[in-house]
């Protein structure tokens, strides 16, 4: 099949018209069409970046899928997409019974095989027959994304009004450095009271939900060839040393070894 835009992938495709175990195809995003609208299906959704990143929405959180790894989506999922210009992409989509994925969103480290093996089935017919060749690449595809690692790429998001105007306000100024104490004040809460409605609506402190907030920004950014000085000065760092802490603690590895890697796998 041939290569499809962010948009014309909801409407031009429709997975869900085959019973085959797996479907997959390409994606480019433009400058003109980065977006998504909210759509589901019943098939599960792997998004593969293979060039810049795409932002995915879902309720009650924002998943950031950096180049060289995935989001799995449950199928049934409400969901809208968000890619960097010139994104390169690969949709993958799942029967429910086909594999014993995660029942929620996750984000997936995923291997040179799963990523060769999901474009070769992009690149292939979708009407493929049982007991082909292609039917057991499906398989083997299926068994070895079923034990992919998860990252923590996700930042919970609320619909509440003060959470809202917060992440309105950090989104508008990433470098906004603004503590929880004057963010109360701000929005005429005692610090408690907003430390407590934080945790209720996100699940995370308003630290952990701030630094997760700038690692997505950070990803984003870096993917696009942003130089790891400016990201930091972007998100009010006082040092480059102290975003590549953060960004290590949250990743495992400092940003020039992670999108290294991504490259080399």
């Amino acid at each position: 099949m041939a290569t499809l835009s962010l948009r014309s992938s909801i409407y031009a495709f429709d997975p869900d018209r085959t019973r085959q175990p797996a479907v997959a195809i390409r994606v480019e995003a433009t400058a003109n069409d980065r977006e998504a609208p909210v759509h589901r299906h019943r098939k599960g959704q792997l998004i593969l970046s293979l060039h810049g990143s795409v932002t995915c929405e879902v309720p009650n959180a924002q998943w950031m899928v950096p180049p060289q790894r995935g989001i799995w989506i449950p199928g049934g999922t409400p969901h809208s997409n968000r890619a960097t210009a010139n994104a390169r992409l690969c949709f993958l989509f799942i029967e429910p019974d086909a594999a014993a994925l995660p029942a929620d969103c996750c984000a997936l480290g995923l291997s040179p095989m799963i990523r060769e093996m999901a474009l070769h089935l992009a690149d292939g017919p979708q009407d493929y027959k049982r007991g082909s060749h292609t039917e057991r690449l499906v398989r083997v595809l299926l068994d070895e994304l079923c034990r992919m690692p998860v990252e923590r790429t996700y930042l919970p998001v609320s619909d509440h009004p003060k959470i809202r105007q917060i992440a309105t306000a950090l989104a508008d100024d990433p470098s906004d450095r603004r503590t929880l104490a004057e963010w109360a004040a701000h929005l005429a809460l005692s610090e408690r009271s907003l430390a407590r409605l934080m945790v209720k609506e996100t699940g995370l402190t308003f630290g952990r939900w701030r630094q997760q907030r700038h690692l997505l920004h950070a990803l984003r950014q870096l993917s696009t060839g942003e130089p790891v000085q400016r990201v930091a000065h972007e998100l009010g760092y006082e040092s480059v040393t102290a975003f590549i802490t953060m960004f290590k603690k949250a990743l495992g590895q400092p940003p020039a070894r992670y999108f290294a890697s991504s490259t080399r796998q």
